[in-house]
């Protein structure tokens, strides 16, 4: 699967300064009270107006919407034809409920490096300057951007999810995993998505972001439980296939799926997800005020 292209252009910033300032309520005739940027309540209206933004700026950039979809769901396919009856006689079990976390998985990292690119970008283009120097909470564009990558990865994740249906996939487990299951994908998708975030706006403008992530969401791709039984990788490579963070999280989305072990999956997932958040969300941060306010 290649990388995401991302549109390089600037997004004007069209949001009218009552919106962009906070929520505006009426407190008698003629006057107005705005939230203080600082606020909550100014966090939160704004982060929600940004969020849209960063949505119709994905849903505009039809190269990227149709990798982040289409593509997905054609490699799910194609991992069914060619390699789904030699997983199924090495493990037993229908390769669709490998392949369909697998690929899951894979579009939430090349969903998150399209952003990540498109964020490197704009910083080159001044728009996060501008961003910057408006009255608005200083958190609500990163929290907006983090946001609609949730988003594109909850509506990716129930569009590939019915499409394995048409390979064969099934919840034989309930409702409850079935939402575990989203969920995984929704943990993995928001730690992945900072990291990518904060080497982003640490990376120099216009820096190759594409080729380094693309080639490490690749390996991580293809050496994992998903993609191929443990078993059938050589006997030094199998702690590493074991250990990395596609690997759990594809075997805990498995057992939420058809059933299954899912304690040391889930604790594995939950460490590797604190860890990727605690050693991103600093750096993404300063590392947005220091691509703001660059010159």
């Amino acid at each position: 699967m290649s990388a995401p292209h991302a549109d390089g252009g600037a997004t004007s910033l069209q949001s009218e300064p009552s919106t962009m300032q906070g929520d505006v309520g009426s407190v008698g005739a003629g006057a107005v009270s705005v939230h203080p940027e600082a606020s909550i309540r100014a966090w939160w209206s704004q982060s929600l107006a940004l969020t849209g933004r960063q949505l119709l700026v994905f849903v505009r950039d039809v190269p990227t919407l149709l990798q982040s979809l289409i593509v997905p769901a054609l490699s799910m396919l194609m991992f069914k034809v060619v390699l789904g009856d030699a997983i199924g006689r090495a493990t037993g079990q229908d390769s669709a409920y490998g392949t369909v976390p697998l690929v899951i998985l894979v579009g939430a990292m090349f969903g998150s490096i399209a952003s990540a690119t498109r964020l490197n970008r704009e910083r080159s283009t001044g728009l996060l300057a501008r961003l910057y120097v408006l009255p608005i909470n200083r958190g609500a564009d990163l929290t907006s951007r983090v946001a609609a990558d949730l988003t594109r990865v909850l509506v990716t994740t129930l569009l590939l999810l019915a499409a394995g249906h048409l390979i064969g996939f099934r919840f034989t487990q309930g409702v409850g995993p079935a939402i575990g299951l989203v969920l995984v994908a929704l943990a993995y998708g928001a730690a992945f998505g900072i990291m990518t975030l904060a080497l982003a706006v640490n990376a120099a403008p216009g820096a190759p972001i594409v080729p380094y992530l693309g080639l490490f969401s690749s390996l991580l791709m293809f050496f994992n439980s998903g993609f191929s039984p443990l078993s059938a990788y050589p006997d030094w490579l199998q702690p590493i296939v074991a250990n990395q963070p596609m690997t759990p999280a594809i075997d805990l989305m498995r057992a939420l799926a058809v059933g299954g072990p899912i304690a040391e999956n889930l604790l594995k997932v939950s460490i590797w997800t604190v860890a990727l958040l605690a050693l991103s969300i600093y750096p993404a941060l300063r590392g947005y005020r220091k691509a703001a306010t660059a010159r």
